[in-house]
């Protein structure tokens, strides 16, 4: 019964973290168009920045966190303004300027942590939650969740009842429509990618203190986020939320008990599955031609 509460736990704050990249990753292809090959990158630097300017440097964590969301949005609106925005039309070309950025990234990274074991950063928040005399949640799990929690209460708030939010979800439905009711697409396509890349940067910041951090681990993250995107339904972002709390219980139990290799293999199965029962993913809308 322990382990079983407890895994239900893990998969919730796993969940906030899949929910943080994977809604960045639906909002910039549901605005832009673009399948942000480096999204996965870009998670991978805001945990670098932690282990850098935190563990190594003794800036608090808070600061650092903010410093990472920060670093991480800055080169995601590099993205849009000069890789992103000339190759609008052609998503294809948009996609080679991503796994470009990725390898840039990944480079970048083995320069500043140099080669060898990966990086590890000590929890900032030191104790346990005792729950029922047996059930022990660490401070640090519990702070991760709080924030992932806050960060999409926060994008939702800013989706529905702000003009900017207003303006990015009419781009997303039509961006030709959008742009004849006077939207200025460049401007809310730097929203899109400022927030999508912020929440990246959010993602990797709390994930530091509780996983390995090297330059390769952006390619877990990525695949992470396009199961958690085609489950949900490409384009919804309340489904990519479902789908990472549906997903992340769903590894951390197949991991618990079988493993972590066995995890991802059925995690790929589970998406295949819902592909075929539903071709539009758990919250997306078919399109009739």
């Amino acid at each position: 019964m322990e382990l079983v509460l407890l895994s239900i736990i893990n998969g919730l704050i796993q969940g906030g973290f899949f929910a943080l990249f994977a809604v960045g990753l639906v909002l910039i292809f549901g605005v832009m168009g673009v399948v942000n090959f480096a999204h996965g990158e870009l998670v991978m630097v805001g945990a670098y920045t932690i282990w850098l300017v935190h563990a190594q440097n003794g800036l608090g964590y808070i600061p650092t966190l903010i410093l990472a969301i920060l670093l991480v949005t800055i080169i995601g609106l590099l993205m849009e303004r000069f890789l992103f925005r000339p190759t609008r039309n052609d998503p294809l070309a948009g996609l080679i300027c991503s796994i470009g950025v990725l390898f840039v990234l990944q480079v970048a990274a083995t320069l500043v942590g140099g080669e060898g074991p990966s990086k590890q950063v000590p929890p900032p928040f030191h104790g346990t939650l005792v729950l029922f005399d047996f059930l022990r949640i660490p401070y640090q799990r519990l702070f991760g969740l709080g924030i992932s929690a806050l960060a999409l209460v926060a994008l939702w708030y800013f989706l529905t009842r702000t003009r900017f939010g207003w303006a990015l979800r009419a781009v997303a439905l039509d961006r030709d429509a959008a742009a004849l009711q006077g939207i200025n697409i460049n401007q809310i396509s730097m929203i899109a990618i400022g927030v999508g890349a912020a929440l990246a940067g959010l993602a990797g910041g709390l994930m530091a203190p509780l996983t390995n951090i090297n330059p390769h681990m952006g390619h877990n993250v990525i695949i992470t986020a396009f199961i958690v995107t085609i489950v949900g339904g490409v384009g919804s972002l309340s489904g990519a939320v479902y789908a990472a709390i549906i997903y992340a219980l769903f590894h951390t139990f197949v991991t618990v008990y079988f493993g972590g290799t066995v995890a991802t293999i059925c995690g790929l199965i589970l998406m295949v599955v819902v592909l075929i029962v539903r071709p539009a993913g758990i919250m997306g809308v078919r399109v009739s031609e």
